[in-house]
């Protein structure tokens, strides 16, 4: 068994002698944020893009980045290479850091950085070869999705009504039109055509929306990035969830129910292999 190593606040160390203060402000108030990145073969998979993001989630909740790009790059390669897997990904975590407990920002904390890579499994055939199932619910989290908070309780709910009707994801939507799924960016295939949400405040833009957004133009696919109605979602040829850990998968049923044929279809078939392409080519 791999012994799994940290890094935590600049210490490399295994996870299980990990330990963070109980008033950090990351456990107190879920003050904080968080990305995940892929590799696969020990390289990064948009690592600039992700960065980004990183960088532009702490700005949104005034954190000072911690580590200048040069550092966050070393800091996630070093880790990748002390462990075995082939294809991993890298967790990451800044919170404002450990201070007395009031609402407020603390007049000086410094930032509380934790790193952890683990093994990238693929998605199990079963679900790449028939898809996977869906429920709907209300969303009912708050309005600065597109942040990459730590403050995660409405999609851990919303994940776990998946779990409980035996689904794997659960699509959320706000006033009668979609916003995302409980850990993944939602599509829908209507006569070849993708279609996604806006990305303003309601979702988290993935890194999978863009990597789609050109995929979809390298294979002649059209796109509209638009407001999609829950009627739509409804009578969708097809539908397809994205996330750094399902990479794209098809959803074949929605609430009991067949979505198209009951069968991944040809729009992600083709996005799927191109997807793979992309991978074989590091991004």
């Amino acid at each position: 068994m791999t012994t799994q190593t940290v890094c935590l606040n600049g210490e490399f160390l295994p996870l299980e002698e990990a330990r963070v203060p109980v008033l950090d402000r990351g456990f107190i108030f879920g003050d904080g944020i968080y990305e995940v990145v892929p590799s696969y073969g020990g390289r990064l998979f948009r690592w600039p893009q992700h960065l980004a993001r990183l960088k532009r989630s702490l700005a949104a909740i005034r954190i000072a980045n911690p580590h200048d790009d040069d550092a966050w790059t070393a800091l996630v390669n070093r880790l990748i290479g002390l462990h075995p897997w082939p294809d991993q990904f890298v967790y990451l975590q800044v919170t404002r850091g450990v201070a007395r407990r009031d609402h407020a920002f603390p007049a000086q904390a410094t930032p509380t950085v934790f790193a952890m890579a683990s093994e990238l499994a693929p998605v199990p055939a079963a679900q790449r070869e028939g898809g996977i199932a869906a429920v709907s619910l209300p969303d009912e989290r708050w309005l600065h999705c597109d942040i990459k908070s730590v403050s995660l309780l409405g999609n851990v709910l919303a994940r776990q009504a998946a779990v409980d009707a035996g689904a794997a994801e659960c699509l959320m939507f706000r006033d009668g039109f979609l916003t995302e799924g409980s850990s993944s960016n939602v599509w829908v295939v209507r006569n070849g055509t993708v279609f996604g949400p806006p990305r303003d405040h309601r979702i988290l833009e993935g890194i999978r929306a863009g990597l789609l957004d050109e995929l979809c133009a390298r294979g002649g696919i059209p796109m509209q990035t638009r407001p999609v109605l829950r009627e739509e979602v409804l009578a969708a040829d097809e539908l397809m969830v994205s996330s750094a850990t399902k990479e794209v998968v098809a959803v074949t049923r929605l609430d009991g129910r067949p979505v198209g044929s009951g069968r991944p279809g040809p729009v992600y078939h083709a996005l799927y292999q191109a997807y793979q392409a992309a991978k074989q080519a590091g991004g």
